[in-house]
């Protein structure tokens, strides 16, 4: 049954970019309020980033707009959640970047599926170069957004590059201590030692190989015996729902050892040092609430602000309307990008 709704979305994103020209290869309907191209930008370590800019349609000319940068979530692209909330955010009048992370999607990097610490937090700050000089941008209006584990790349960005003014942070993950501690730091130093040991002899086999291996991903089919957060993200990353062919998440799985520099490199280390405003988002019923709520707890001054969202999961804040607090996320930016 599974399969069959998983083919029925390749065909109906399929059909609906070809009937939609050229331009529209998103898995949520387009709006006629915005208008959407595609853009690149480059990072400092040479990275060609493709994203997409949302823009309202009612600019007046000469007028310089507040703009956000937006990713996420982790094993996601551009046409997926990020982009949702880039569309949503641009018919609330802010100019918008939906963006692929390095080495996956539409940018550039070789070898493909490869997450890194340092890497996928300068991502957010290249979107804040491209962003800070478009003629039609004010560079001291520029914001972030990320969505789960580019929640943390979004975060441990904002405390390292100040010419972002506000951040939100949704459903996020603390990529580098989950994979250094497991969930809900349930991995001690002993069992992070075999994995090491383990993600080094991959090392050595991928070098023989010429090729690299590729973690687990979700399952092609659900038992129904999975934990419910893996069963929500089937329901999004597998169906029609959110189906991406780009994505690494429906469609193919990270490196293996891209967890060796996750496990070695914690982020959020300067945190707490963040001047400008950020808002943490998270669902109550959300399995990675912890990471929020313990993120939220290194952060200080009176524009901080955490937001749980009564009765939702970690995997509503993707994609579903009724839950994302899109008018409070608005308010939000307006409020602290002026």
């Amino acid at each position: 049954m599974y399969r069959k709704l998983l083919l029925l979305g390749i065909v109906l994103i399929g059909g609906f970019a070809m009937a939609n020209a050229k331009t529209w290869d998103k898995v949520f309907k387009k709006s006629d309020k915005v208008s959407v191209k595609k853009v690149h930008f480059t990072n400092r370590y040479g990275i060609k980033l493709a994203g997409d800019l949302y823009m309202p349609k009612n600019i007046k000319k000469g007028v310089k707009l507040a703009a956000i940068a937006v990713s996420g979530p982790f094993g996601a692209v551009k046409e997926q959640s990020s982009g949702l909330y880039a569309q949503t955010l641009a018919e609330r009048g802010f100019i918008t970047l939906a963006f692929d992370p390095s080495y996956t999607g539409q940018s550039s990097g070789k070898p493909r599926n490869v997450a890194s610490p340092d890497i996928n937090t300068e991502d957010f700050s290249a979107a804040v170069d491209y962003l800070s000089t478009r003629a039609d941008v004010d560079p001291e209006k520029i914001g972030i957004l990320g969505i789960c584990g580019f929640g943390g790349w979004a975060l441990n960005a904002a405390a390292m590059d100040t010419r972002i003014k506000a951040s939100v942070i949704s459903t996020m993950y603390d990529m580098t201590r989950v994979a250094a501690k497991g969930y809900n730091d349930s991995i001690d130093e002993e069992g992070r030692y075999k994995m090491l040991k383990d993600l080094n002899n991959q090392r050595t086999q991928d070098y023989k190989n010429g090729t690299y291996a590729g973690a687990p991903g979700l399952p092609e089919k659900l038992t129904g015996k999975e934990p419910q957060f893996v069963q929500d993200y089937f329901n999004y990353y597998k169906t029609p729902r959110g189906f991406h062919p780009r994505s690494i998440n429906s469609n193919g799985n990270w490196n293996t050892t891209s967890s060796l520099g996750l496990i070695n490199q914690p982020a959020l280390q300067r945190s707490g040092e963040i001047k400008n405003a950020v808002l943490i988002i998270h669902g109550e019923k959300a399995h990675s609430r912890y990471f929020g709520e313990d993120a939220f707890k290194k952060l200080k001054g009176s524009n901080k602000e955490l937001l749980i969202i009564p009765g939702a999961s970690h995997v509503d804040l993707y994609d579903n309307m009724e839950k994302i607090p899109f008018d409070k996320i608005a308010n939000f930016f307006n409020t602290n990008l002026k």
